[in-house]
This record gives C-alpha cells, sequence and structure tokens, in this order.
C-alpha cells in the first residue's frame, strides 16, 4: 500500500486535477513539445523494453506504448493505474506497484528507463536517481526545473494564479549531473522545453500566441540557454 511507501509524489500526477492542468489546446500543445523530444531520444536508443517510474500520468508510457514500444509503469499506489487503465487491460502497458526509491526489478532490467514530473517532488531525489540508474541497462531520462533567482518568485506567482500548486525542488544543472555520475551514468544531452514560465503559457489561454513566443525565444537561443524545464538523458559509461 502507497502509505509503506516514503515517496509517494506519482499519486498526485497520476490524478484527474494533474491532468486538468494540461487540458485544452494549450496544455495539448505543451505535453507535445514533451513527448516530441523524448519520443525521439527513446527512438534512437532502439530499446526492447522501457520503465517509466511514476507514468501513471500516462503523458509518455501512452504514445510510446502506441508506437510499438515496450512499456511498463511504475506506481507508488494502484491508483496510480487509472488513467492508464484501457491500455493496461489492453496488454499494450504492464503497470507494477511498488516503492520509487526501492524499485522490485533487478539491476539492468530496462533499456531506457524514463521520469518525469517527478525529481521535482520527490524529497528524497538522490535516492531515486540511484534507482533508476540501477534498472537502465542504456539511459535514463527525466526531467526537472532549473534553479534560479527567479524560481522562487515565479512559484508565488504560479500559486496565485493556479490555487493548488504542489512545492517542488529546483535544481542547478551540475548537481543533477553529479548525482547521476555517481551512479555510473554520464551526461549525454540537454534540451529546455520553454523559456517563458508555463504558468504564462497557461494565463494566455492561447497556443497560437505561445507557439509564436516560444519560436521566438528558441530562434534567439534563450530556450537552449535558459529554458526551463529541462529534460536531460544521461547514459551509462
Amino acid at each position: 500500500m502507497a502509505e509503506h511507501y516514503p515517496e509517494t509524489a506519482d499519486i498526485e500526477t497520476s490524478s484527474d486535477g494533474y491532468t486538468a492542468r494540461f487540458a485544452g489546446p494549450v496544455g495539448e500543445w505543451m505535453l507535445g513539445i514533451q513527448k516530441e523530444i523524448v519520443v525521439s531520444w527513446v527512438r534512437e536508443a532502439q530499446p526492447n523494453a522501457i520503465l517509466d517510474v511514476g507514468g501513471g500520468h500516462g503523458q509518455l508510457a501512452v504514445p510510446l506504448a502506441r508506437g510499438g514500444n515496450k512499456v511498463t509503469v511504475l506506481g507508488s499506489d494502484p491508483v496510480c493505474a487509472r488513467r492508464i487503465d484501457a491500455e493496461v487491460r489492453a496488454g499494450s502497458i504492464q503497470f507494477v506497484v511498488g516503492n520509487v526509491i526501492a524499485l522490485p526489478f533487478p539491476d539492468k532490467s530496462f533499456d531506457v528507463v524514463i521520469s518525469v514530473r517527478l525529481l521535482p517532488h520527490c524529497e528524497r531525489w538522490p535516492d531515486l536517481i540511484r534507482e533508476l540508474c540501477r534498472v537502465a541497462r542504456k539511459s535514463v531520462i527525466v526531467d526537472y526545473p532549473v534553479q534560479s533567482k527567479l524560481s522562487s518568485l515565479l512559484f508565488g506567482v504560479k500559486k496565485r494564479l493556479e490555487g493548488n500548486t504542489r512545492t517542488w525542488l529546483a535544481f542547478r544543472h551540475a548537481v543533477v549531473r553529479s548525482e547521476f555520475e555517481r551512479n555510473g551514468f554520464m551526461f549525454k544531452r540537454r534540451r529546455g522545453q520553454f523559456f517563458l514560465p508555463m504558468v504564462l503559457h497557461r494565463t494566455l489561454r492561447c497556443r497560437p500566441l505561445s507557439e509564436l513566443l516560444e519560436d521566438l525565444c528558441r530562434k534567439l537561443g534563450l530556450t537552449r540557454r535558459w529554458g526551463s524545464p529541462v529534460l536531460v538523458e544521461m547514459e551509462r559509461v
């Protein structure tokens, strides 16, 4: 049961309330950016097996499974499978209940291990990284918000605008890289998803405008240098 596990942030990210944050054209566009990056990285690895830790939200597990990949989702409670229930019942996704910082799999069980929307909400995040690395044969893909002078200010603004915002950890790139290196993985690549705060796009509620603004930021090199949150791929040494 979930109460036996020290880290259960994926229960929230698998909920209807969390999914509502990405409802509508703007949310669909934001998820599309994440999906495009991750799917292209995974395709290069040509994996036989993929593990999505905390992926009950289905944001990546579902498109990856529909792309013909063998996908397993690890959730900290049976309720985390609710949003991917159709795929689980169809057999295209395997769902396993377990501890995200003590994964119930042998070493190097999966070619690629993914965990999005989890690292920033995990208090024992070094343990999470350790476990992601332990069960990965080739690479690990995670996302996180970048620590900056604006991060605390943006959280206050985000909380006022959204009302149900959870606290999160923001990271410096060097800190994340160091933790992966400690577990035998080296940096491969990183992509910033947005330059402007995601809460701004949700507030604007205008996908064409958001696309225009972010496209301009990418062309100016702002997203590459200061984009957040970032997706990062680490590969086994």
